[in-house]
């Protein structure tokens, strides 16, 4: 595959995580990475987003956890000095603040608002070459729409409208990047999403004697560049950010 049909994650220099994924994420692809609390799914959608935006790239950043200060305090722990790109609107961060009225939530009134709607309708964050959205799971919990969907046990229906419309903004050779904790939603919603995402990783924390280590576990990955490993072992460390360790700590 051409590299111009690439995204690259950029940071040869710091990481070897670009080489591991077998020199980027494809243009028009949906990435699912799963994880349970702790596993690294925000720290390796950030180095995602930094490595978009050195190599180039637009990136819209929306969490369901982190203000701007937050984000970029964070950034900055992980070596990631994302303030230039936020200057240079390389970086669009938006925070989803689901319970005090922010981005995504009820301005006052006493219903909430459909937030998977307004997400959709968004469509100043859909400009970038890459939306990176943690954590998904949050935005789908929140939404009064999908619960009720969810109630009347129609979970796939619920979940077959957001897929639509991120097949759609794929199409014109986007990434979208989606973080979910499968501990927090149904199986029957986070199917669906299984299924149709490209690239699907799993985040797994490995116990090894008295240590725990974390693994990225390849599930999918369609459309790769160079060769791809099936696990990949890594750590997070302060002043450093993403650490590759091996391609498996099994």
């Amino acid at each position: 595959m051409s590299r111009n049909s690439l995204l690259s994650l950029g940071l040869e220099d710091h990481d070897r995580l670009n080489t591991e994924l077998g020199g980027g994420i494809p243009r028009g692809s949906i990435v699912l990475v799963e994880g349970d609390y702790g596993a690294g799914k925000s720290a390796l959608s950030q180095r995602f987003t930094y490595g978009f935006c050195e190599e180039g790239f637009t990136v819209t950043c929306l969490s369901t956890e982190l203000t701007v200060r937050g984000f970029i305090d964070q950034m900055h722990s992980m070596s990631y000095d994302v303030v230039d790109h936020l200057l240079d609107e390389n970086v669009l961060f938006l925070q989803a603040d689901l319970d005090t009225g922010g981005t995504f939530s009820d301005d006052g009134g006493d219903e909430r608002r459909e937030l998977l709607k307004r997400l959709m309708n968004a469509d100043v964050m859909w400009n970038s070459d890459a939306i990176v959205i943690d954590t998904f799971d949050s935005i789908l919990r929140n939404d009064p729409k999908f619960e009720a969907l969810i109630r009347q046990n129609e979970e796939r229906q619920a979940a077959l409208e957001i897929i639509s419309f991120f097949r759609d903004v794929i199409s014109k050779g986007k990434v979208v990047v989606l973080t979910v904790d499968p501990s927090t939603v149904d199986v029957e919603a986070i199917g669906p999403f299984r299924s149709i995402a490209d690239v699907y990783i799993k985040l797994e924390m490995i116990e090894i004697g008295d240590d725990v280590r974390r693994q990225i576990s390849v599930k999918r990955f369609a459309g790769m560049g160079e060769q791809v490993g099936d696990t990949i072992g890594f750590s997070v460390r302060s002043g450093t950010g993403i650490v590759i360790e091996s391609r498996s700590i099994a």
